[in-house]
C-alpha cells in the first residue's frame, strides 16, 4: 500500500514538474512573441519616419515651386501609401490626390517620349488644366502635410 502511495506521489510529482516546464516554455515563447512584436512595430515605425523625412522634402520643394505640382503630388500620394501605421490619408489630403488620380495614368519617362506629338501636347494641356483646377486646395493640403509630415521625436532616434 505505503509501495502505491510512493508510486502515486511519484507520478503526480513527475506531472507537476512537466506542467511547471511547459508553463515556463510558454511564458518564454509568449515573451519573445511580445519582443518580435515590438521590433515588428519598431521596424514599421522607422519605416514611415524615413517616408514622412521625404515627403516634408517633397512639401518644401513644392511649396517653394521647385517642382510641377503633378510630379510632387504625384511622389507624395506613392509615398503616403506606403505608410505602414497610418490609414485615411486620401480622405485628409483630398486635393493631393485628386490631383494625382487625374495624372496617374499619364506616360511618363520613356513612355512618354513614344507617345505622338498631338498626345504629349494633349496630355500637357491636360495637366496643367488639372494642376490650376487644383492649385489652390492643394496649396491648403500643404500646409496641412507639412505639419503632418513632422516626424515626432521618439520617432527621430528610431530613424537615425
Amino acid at each position: 500500500m505505503t509501495m502505491l502511495i510512493a508510486l502515486a506521489l511519484a507520478v503526480i510529482a513527475g506531472l507537476a514538474f512537466y506542467a511547471g516546464k511547459l508553463l515556463f516554455q510558454l511564458n518564454k515563447q509568449t515573451e519573445l512573441q511580445k519582443l518580435a512584436q515590438r521590433q515588428h512595430h519598431t521596424a514599421l515605425q522607422q519605416h514611415d519616419a524615413n517616408i514622412l523625412k521625404s515627403v516634408a522634402l517633397i512639401v518644401q520643394a513644392l511649396q517653394e515651386q521647385q517642382c510641377d505640382l503633378s510630379e510632387g503630388c504625384w511622389r507624395i500620394c506613392v509615398l503616403l501609401d506606403s505608410l505602414k501605421t497610418t490609414t485615411g490619408l486620401r480622405d485628409q489630403f483630398l486635393a493631393i490626390y485628386g490631383l494625382y488620380n487625374k495624372v496617374k495614368e499619364m506616360a511618363i519617362l520613356g513612355e512618354r517620349k513614344k507617345l505622338e506629338k498631338k498626345q504629349r501636347m494633349r496630355d500637357d494641356y491636360n495637366r496643367v488644366m488639372f494642376e490650376a483646377e487644383y492649385q489652390a486646395a492643394i496649396i491648403e493640403d500643404l500646409k496641412l502635410l507639412a505639419e503632418f509630415s513632422v516626424v515626432p521625436e521618439h520617432l527621430k532616434q528610431i530613424s537615425h
